[in-house]
Formats: C-alpha cells, sequence, structure tokens
C-alpha cells in the first residue's frame, strides 16, 4: 500500500510516516501543499493523509484540485478543528473520504487508512489461494498447506502481492515502489532479502521463482 503523508509539522510528519512503515506500508512525506499535488500527480498512491493547514496551498485546496482527477488517491484529512461542522464541510464540500480531528490515536489512522485502501471499485478477494498457499486479508493470516505462517508484515505483504498477480511475474522495481517507499533506491537488495526469508518460511524454494521479467508463483 502506497501512502503520501502531507503535514506541514516535520516532527507528527515523520512520527506518522514511521509508525505507518512499521505496518508494511510504503510511504512517502510531503510538507505544503503545492508538493503534495505535485507528488500525487506523478504517483498512484492509494491514501493521501491530508493536513487541512498546510503552507503554499491549503489542503483543502489540494482536496478540491485532486478531486478533478480520473483516479485520485482516497484522501484522509487531518485537522485541529474536529467541530461536527467541519467535519461536515471536509465530506461533503471538499470531497474528502474520511476525517480525523488531531489529536488522534495511532491505532485508529491505521484502521481508517485500511479501510480507505479497500474502498475500490471492484473490491479485492478476501481470501488469496495458489496451490498450497492460502492468504487471508482481512484476518491478516497466511496458511500453508493448512498450517499457520509466521509472516512479517512485509513478508505478507509481499506474498500478497505476487498472489494478486495470478501467476504472472511482478517486475523488481514494481515490488519497490509497492512495498517501500522513495527512500529506498530501486538498486537496493531489501527485496532479494524479503524474498529469500519469504522463501524459506514457505520451505519449498521453487514456490517463488525469479525471471528475466520479475518474481513468480509457480504453480
Amino acid at each position: 500500500m502506497r501512502i503520501l503523508v502531507a503535514e506541514d509539522h516535520r516532527v507528527l510528519a515523520r512520527t506518522i510516516a514511521t509508525g505507518l512503515r512499521r505496518e508494511a506500508m510504503a510511504v512517502d512525506v510531503a510538507h505544503t501543499g503545492d508538493a503534495a499535488e505535485r507528488m500525487c500527480l506523478l504517483t498512484a498512491y492509494d491514501v493521501l493523509v491530508l493536513d487541512r493547514d498546510l503552507p503554499v496551498m491549503s489542503g483543502d485546496e489540494v482536496c478540491r484540485r485532486l478531486r478533478e482527477l480520473d483516479d485520485p488517491p482516497r484522501i484522509l484529512m487531518l485537522t485541529a478543528a474536529g467541530a461536527l461542522s467541519d467535519r461536515v464541510h471536509g465530506l461533503t464540500v471538499l470531497g474528502a473520504d474520511d476525517y480525523l480531528p488531531k489529536p488522534f490515536d495511532f491505532a485508529e489512522l491505521v484502521a481508517r487508512i485500511r479501510a480507505l485502501s479497500r474502498r475500490t471499485p471492484t473490491a479485492p478477494l478476501a481470501v488469496l489461494h495458489h496451490g498450497p498457499i492460502t492468504l487471508d486479508i482481512s484476518r491478516h493470516e497466511a496458511r500453508l498447506d493448512g498450517h499457520s505462517l509466521d509472516l512479517t508484515p512485509k513478508e505478507f505483504a509481499l506474498l500478497r502481492l505476487l498472489l494478486e498477480a495470478q501467476g504472472e511475474p511482478v517486475p523488481h522495481d514494481d515490488i519497490v515502489r509497492a512495498l517501500w517507499d522513495e527512500n529506498l533506491s530501486p538498486n537496493t537488495s531489501v527485496v532479494r532479502a524479503t524474498l529469500s526469508r519469504l522463501r524459506g518460511k514457505l520451505a519449498d524454494p521453487g514456490l517463488i521463482t525469479a525471471t528475466g521479467l520479475g518474481y513468480r508463483l509457480c504453480d
């Protein structure tokens, strides 16, 4: 899941980004409204966590502009103004998908982001299957031949990406863009390291193979 956090309070932005990365999300950060808009035009984010009080261009204006796109990200607005009228304005007039007043509990922020990411025109399957592998997305459970797999959040996200490809190869750079963020070099070995650990936990290294086009699950 690719997330953009647009927040001018740098400490808060860094705290949110660090916490979301620990939840296996790829997170980029913008500190001004114009930067947030520019990054959304260049990258297909799943969710934009958008502070209303941004410099240069307000969060309200960013929201209005992004709503004119054919495929805008889901927008979760953050603000210190928590009155009912503010929430109604953000959801109905500005077109935000959700609204969270500050201060907020981080667990609630994560839950709302995950809920927004599931609001797609074609809802993803709740349970994915491939040979002996079963992945229950809603329960965040992975099984191999019926036995539970103890996967890290990144390993789970990588396995989900491969399962959703339905046997087609997933390029290395696509994996980096989907599961990590702009701070990670495309030439990094972290993808190979994560794949190596995942192969070990699947107990059959041949289940995931590397091709000239990327990585795929074998039948």
